[in-house]
């Protein structure tokens, strides 16, 4: 009895294609690119609809970043505002002044007088309107009116009254919020007429321009303005037929300091001024303070004291005139 073993031959071997390409190993496969996040960042922001650029500035505010720096509301000797709310909308204010008047003269000597002022205010503030009324001792009133039609058009006004003829004057303007562009219609006493235009071109330049007439003194001009900002800096220029050039630049330092200069030329007068200034916004105190070619050294704090009491001190010295101005002032609400 015979044994027998049962063998299956293996498979034929596969056939070998004509060209194999060599192997690879995955170390030798370079990774897919990926920008970094910061140029993903940058790339996303070069592409830019200009279909959608945005609203530019009012005409009137293009230079508001300057203006906070340069132009402080310094004053002289004692001041004492008291704000109350009555309501959601409604506030009433008192306004005690207690300084120097400056009087006008031929020379360069400084003529003051001692005075005393008080105000009182009223405010009303809702989502569509403004109302804003100061009432002095003296029978001086200003009044301020904003009230919004639409989503785009807005009206207001400006008045101030005096007992005094010929003293007292008045503005309004109608004001259109387009897609991308601004528009004002402007009219006041003296058959005062004017109208503004600013158009967003880039979604960092804006530029504008203006015409007004004055029939009382039959005298018009022109003007054109341009604004180039980003998220560190602003840049403004000014020219009119009047003779005025105004250039301004503001650097964002950080988030809480900003340094701003600005350069004024007036052909007609040949008067030329150039200034450099500062605003330092801390978390209980403000300083803000300017530097100008007229030998004027300004400079105001604002403390925040605790709760709605806030301390004001300013200062100007002017040099070449020998002019020393010093304020204290206390705010509460």
């Amino acid at each position: 009895m015979g044994s027998s073993v049962s063998r299956e031959d293996p498979p034929p071997p596969a056939p070998t294609p004509a060209y194999a390409p060599p192997p690879t190993y995955a170390a030798e496969v370079p990774p897919p690119f990926t920008a970094p996040v910061g140029e993903k960042a940058a790339a996303a922001e070069e592409k830019v609809d200009y279909m959608n650029l945005g609203v530019p500035l009012p005409y009137e505010e293009i230079t508001r970043e300057a203006y906070m720096s340069l132009k402080p509301d310094v004053f002289e000797g004692f001041r004492f505002d008291f704000t109350k709310m009555l309501g959601e909308y409604f506030a009433l204010s008192h306004s005690a002044t207690m300084g120097n008047m400056e009087l006008p003269s031929r020379g360069d000597d400084v003529i003051k007088v001692p005075t005393t002022g008080y105000e009182f205010g009223a405010n009303f503030f809702d989502p569509k309107m403004m109302l804003i009324g100061r009432m002095s001792h003296e029978g001086r009133l200003n009044a301020r009116v904003k009230y919004d039609l639409t989503d785009d058009i807005c009206l207001k006004y400006n008045a101030q009254l005096t007992s005094e003829p010929g003293y007292s004057q008045g503005m309004g303007s109608i004001d259109y919020k387009g897609k991308d562009f601004r528009s004002q219609l402007q009219f006041g006493n003296n058959e005062f007429f004017g109208a503004n235009y600013i158009q967003s071109v880039t979604k960092n330049l804006s530029l504008g321009t203006e015409a007004f007439w004055l029939g009382q003194q039959r005298k018009s001009g022109v003007g054109f303005v341009a604004r180039y900002d980003t998220k560190n800096m602003v840049a403004t220029g000014q020219i009119a037929s009047t003779g005025v050039v105004s250039l301004s630049y503001v650097q964002k330092v950080s988030e809480k300091v900003s340094l701003a200069t600005d350069f004024m030329y007036n052909h007609l007068s040949k008067d030329v001024t150039a200034s450099v200034g500062y605003d330092y916004n801390l978390r209980q105190c403000r300083l803000r303070g300017k530097v100008d070619t007229n030998g004027v050294v300004t400079a105001l704090l604002e403390e925040r004291l605790g709760g709605p009491l806030n301390l004001v001190l300013s200062a100007e010295l002017d040099h070449w005139k020998k002019d020393y101005k010093f304020g204290f002032g206390m705010t509460i609400g």
